[in-house]
Parts: structure tokens; C-alpha cells; sequence
């Protein structure tokens, strides 16, 4: 295993731990708004890289059958522990440990109707190579959604460096450096938030992004290492050259991911 590869899994235990219905919601509604749906019944849902299972549990409360997994034993403990909260026992929604990067693991797992990877791929190391191998498990007629964090050119280069360097450090400086990427975050936004008469606006409504909890991503952001980054123009013609046709593209400003909706055939 990679020595300064981040710990995905802890941050979401801590995540799991303050999770309401609220976020579930969200967590549903963000699924439905970029596949353009309104339930997923009937359908079988992929979800590579679950971490914390909140958008496996998500499909399944639509009606998907789905079949999640990750490289990170935590996160995959995560995922087990919503199944069990809310799905025990259930024969429509598996869960396992397994590696984007394995093509054989990938190949037995069979086609979904819907393949999802959210924020996944640029952490496995090598991530065209991932992206190409889950290009091949969504059946023909189906859908692929997945997302990438934006290539902002040097500023990406830095952040890598910081993601580095936070693995890297002894456990007690590391929420030193998680603090420094909030203020590097959200100073901009709380000031814009206060000069309206409103300071912590923006961060209150954070739930309303996908279900997230700010703090959590901000320590994600400050340590998710490995890092990789591309232009949406790249991840677009990527896929058309497999056989997808692009559907929906929601880009990001700034640091984050670009989402991607693709069709199959």
C-alpha cells in the first residue's frame, strides 16, 4: 500500500456519526437531479468506491439493486454498518472489498444498468486506467456517472503537495493542516456571507450539497492522496472513444469535482 495514501475510511466513520435524514434526502435528490429520474426500481446500481455508503444507501432507498465496494477496508465498514442500520439482511444490496484497479475483480462483478464513482478514481493512483476499466461495466443502453476533481493547472500541482505532505506528518499536525485548508476554503465565503448580513449562510446550507458535512470534506480535500485531475474536455473524449455518449455535464468553479453523465451506446 501506498505510505502516504489517505485514510478515507477513518474520515468517514467520523462522517457516519452525525448523518440525519436531512442528508439522506439530499443524498437522494442529487441522484435523481443528474441521472433524471425519479426512482431507481428495478434497476442494478454499481457504486465503485462507496466510501461512506451514503449514496449506495441512497439508490437502494430508490429502489436500485446495488452492489457496492472499496480498496479501503474502513470505508467498506462503513457502507456495511448503513446496510445494517437500515437494509439488514437485505439480498438487494452487496457489499464487499475490491480495487478499481483490478480488471479481473471488475470483470466478475458482471454490467449494471447504472455505474456510479463519485470523487473516486483520481485517489486510486492511476486513474485513466481505472476510468477505463469500469468503462466496461455498464451494459449497453445504460449509464455511467462519475466525477473527477477539476485540472486547475498549478494550483492543482500545489494542492498535490499539500495532500502529500499531510500524509506524511505525524497524526497530531495533520488537523493543523486540515484547518489551514478550511480557512484557505472558506474565509472568502464567510466574509461575502457576513458583508450581506448573513456569516454563516453558506455553511449552514453545506447539508444541502449531495448530503455533505463541511468539515468532513475539508479534511478529505486536505489529505485525499493519491491526487489526479483532469480537464472535463479530456474525460468527455475519453469515454465518447469507448462508445458513451456524453448526456450531462456539471462543472465545477474552482477547486472540486466535475460530474459527468454518460449513456452507453
Amino acid at each position: 500500500m501506498n505510505e502516504t495514501r489517505f485514510k478515507f475510511g477513518k474520515n468517514w466513520e467520523y462522517f457516519l456519526n452525525t448523518l440525519d435524514e436531512t442528508q439522506l434526502r439530499e443524498a437522494e435528490l442529487s441522484l435523481k437531479e443528474m441521472l433524471g429520474v425519479d426512482t431507481l426500481k428495478d434497476r442494478t446500481f454499481l457504486d465503485v468506491g462507496c466510501g461512506s455508503g451514503i449514496f449506495s444507501l441512497a439508490a437502494r432507498r430508490l429502489g436500485a439493486r446495488v452492489t457496492s465496494f472499496d480498496y479501503d477496508a474502513d470505508s467498506v465498514a462503513c457502507a456495511e454498518k448503513l446496510k445494517k442500520q437500515f437494509f439488514d439482511g437485505s439480498e438487494d444490496w452487496k457489499v464487499g472489498r475490491g480495487d478499481a484497479l483490478d480488471g479481473k475483480f471488475l470483470q466478475a462483478l458482471g454490467k449494471f444498468d447504472i455505474v456510479y464513482s463519485w470523487g473516486v478514481l483520481h485517489h486510486t493512483g492511476d486513474m485513466w486506467k481505472a476510468l477505463d476499466n469500469i468503462s466496461g461495466l455498464c451494459r449497453e443502453g445504460g449509464t455511467l456517472f462519475v466525477s473527477l476533481y477539476n485540472d486547475q493547472g498549478l494550483e492543482s500541482r500545489l494542492w498535490k503537495a499539500v495532500k502529500k505532505t499531510y500524509n506524511l506528518l505525524p497524526d497530531p499536525l495533520k488537523p493543523l493542516v486540515s484547518l489551514l485548508t478550511f480557512l484557505r476554503m472558506w474565509t472568502l465565503t464567510i466574509l461575502k456571507d457576513s458583508l450581506s448580513g448573513h456569516p454563516m449562510k453558506t455553511l449552514g446550507n453545506y447539508k444541502q450539497n449531495r448530503g455533505m458535512s463541511v468539515w468532513r470534506d475539508v479534511v478529505d480535500w486536505a489529505g485525499g492522496y493519491p491526487f489526479e485531475v483532469a480537464r472535463p474536455e479530456e474525460v468527455t473524449a475519453f469515454f465518447v472513444k469507448r462508445g458513451y455518449k456524453p448526456v450531462k455535464l456539471k462543472r465545477c468553479t474552482g477547486s472540486g469535482c466535475n460530474e459527468f453523465v454518460f449513456s452507453k451506446g
